[in-house]
C-alpha cells in the first residue's frame, strides 16, 4: 500500500470522526429542545389548573367576603344592644365573626400563593420557549456546518491524491488539517453547545433572581441572557463563513471575495478591509478560484490573528495570460529570518501557489506590516 493512498485514508477517517462529533453535539442540542418541549406540556397543563384554582379561591373568598360583612353587621348589633342578647348569643356572634374574618384571611394568603405560583409558571414557559426556538435554530446552523464539513473538507483528500508531491509536505498537511478540526470540534462543543446547558442554567437563575430581588434585577439577567445568546449565534456564523463559501460554485470568485470579506470586517469591528477588483470580473477554471479564494483567506485571517491589523487591503486583477492578488495589511509584522514551528499556514500557501504553477512573494518587517504578492500564469 502506498504512503499517498495511507494518508488520504487517515484524512478520510479523522473527518468522518469530525463530523461524528459535531452530529452527537447536534443530537444533544435536539435533545435539550425535546426535554423543553416535554417541560414545556407539562406548565402548561399545570399552569391551566392554577388558574382554575385561582378562579374558585377568589369566588370563596367573595362569598366568604359577604358572610364576614354580614357577621360583623349582627356582632355592631349585639354590641349596641348587649342587655337585649343572651350570653350565649353574645358568644356565638363574637366566635362566629372571628371564626369567618381567620377564614377570609388564609383564603387571601391561599389566593396570593396561588397567584405567585402562576406568574412564575408563566415565567417559565416564556424562558422554555425562547430556549425551544434557540434549540431549533443551532440545530439549523449545526446542519449547515455539517454540511460544511462533509463536502468542502472531502476535497483535501483529494487534493493530496492529486498533489503526487513530497512525503515529508503531505505529513504536515494532515497534521495541519487535523488540528484545524480540532479547533472547528472545540468551537462548536464551546459556542453552541455550551451556550443551550448555560441558557438553561440561566433561565432558572432568573426565576431566582425576580423572586428575591425583584424584576429590575431579572431583567438584567434576560439581558446578559440575550448578550449570551447573540455570542454563540455569532460564533456559529463565523465558523459557517470560515468554511468554504457555497457562493463560489454559483456566482464565481470575484463576488465571493466581496461578500467574504464584508463579512469579516463587519464581525471585526476594529479592522476595515478594501477588496479592489482591477481586472476583468469573469469566472474562472475551478481549480483558480478555490485556490485563490483560499490564499486570499488564509492572508486576511493572518492579518487579523496574529498581525492584529487595523486596514488590510486586498487588490485583485485577471489578466488573458495572469492572475495577480496583492493582500497588504498594517499589523505588526514579523522578522522573515525567523522559523516559526507553527508556520503551516505560509508553507501550505506556497504549496497551492506551486500547484498552480505560479509565485508568491511575501515582504514583512516587524512595525511595518505585511505584503503578500501572488502571480498565477492563466492557462486555457
Amino acid at each position: 500500500m502506498s504512503l499517498k493512498k495511507v494518508n488520504t485514508e487517515m484524512l478520510d477517517d479523522i473527518l468522518e470522526k469530525m463530523i461524528d462529533t459535531v452530529g452527537r453535539s447536534k443530537d444533544e442540542v435536539f435533545q435539550i429542545g425535546e426535554q423543553c418541549r416535554t417541560d414545556f406540556a407539562s406548565i402548561t397543563d399545570e399552569l391551566k389548573d392554577i388558574k382554575e384554582m385561582v378562579a374558585r379561591v377568589i369566588d370563596e373568598g367573595d362569598e366568604l367576603e359577604r358572610k364576614s360583612r354580614f357577621a360583623r353587621k349582627r356582632l355592631s348589633e349585639v354590641s349596641q344592644h348587649f342587655q337585649n342578647f343572651s350570653e350565649e348569643q353574645v358568644r356565638d356572634a363574637y366566635e362566629k365573626a372571628h371564626d369567618l374574618q381567620m377564614r377570609l384571611s388564609s383564603n387571601r394568603q391561599n389566593e396570593q400563593r396561588l397567584r405567585d405560583r402562576r406568574d412564575e409558571l408563566e415565567r417559565r414557559l416564556y424562558s422554555l420557549q425562547s430556549t425551544i426556538h434557540r434549540a431549533e435554530h443551532l440545530c439549523s446552523q449545526i446542519s449547515v456546518v455539517m454540511n460544511y464539513l462533509s463536502s468542502d473538507l472531502k476535497r483535501v483528500g483529494e487534493a493530496l491524491e492529486d498533489a503526487k508531491q513530497k512525503q515529508d509536505f503531505g505529513l504536515k498537511i494532515i497534521e495541519a488539517q487535523e488540528d484545524e478540526r480540532k479547533r472547528l470540534s472545540r468551537e462548536i462543543h464551546d459556542g453552541p453547545a455550551q451556550m443551550m446547558a448555560n441558557v438553561l442554567m440561566r433561565s432558572d437563575l432568573i426565576d431566582r433572581v425576580y423572586r428575591e430581588k425583584g424584576a429590575t434585577e431579572a431583567i438584567k439577567e434576560i439581558r446578559d441572557l440575550k448578550m449570551m445568546v447573540r455570542s454563540a449565534l455569532y460564533e456559529v456564523r463565523r465558523i459557517i463563513y470560515d468554511l468554504r463559501p457555497m457562493a463560489l460554485d454559483d456566482l464565481g470568485l470575484i463576488p465571493t471575495l466581496k461578500k467574504y470579506l464584508s463579512t469579516i470586517e463587519e464581525y471585526n469591528k476594529v479592522t476595515t478591509i478594501d477588496f479592489v477588483n482591477m481586472g476583468h470580473d469573469k469566472r474562472l477554471p475551478s481549480k483558480y478560484e478555490v485556490a485563490l479564494f483560499r490564499l486570499v483567506q488564509e492572508s486576511v485571517q493572518n492579518a487579523l490573528k496574529h498581525a492584529e491589523a487595523t486596514n488590510i487591503q486586498v487588490k485583485l486583477e485577471v489578466k488573458k495570460d495572469r492572475i495577480t492578488v496583492v493582500v497588504k495589511d498594517d499589523g505588526k509584522g514579523f522578522d522573515m529570518k525567523e522559523k516559526k514551528k507553527e508556520s503551516f499556514g505560509i508553507m501550505g500557501m506556497s504549496e497551492r501557489v506551486d500547484l498552480l504553477e505560479g509565485e508568491i512573494t511575501i515582504d514583512s518587517k516587524i512595525g511595518s506590516g505585511t505584503v503578500i504578492l501572488i502571480q498565477v500564469p492563466l492557462t486555457a
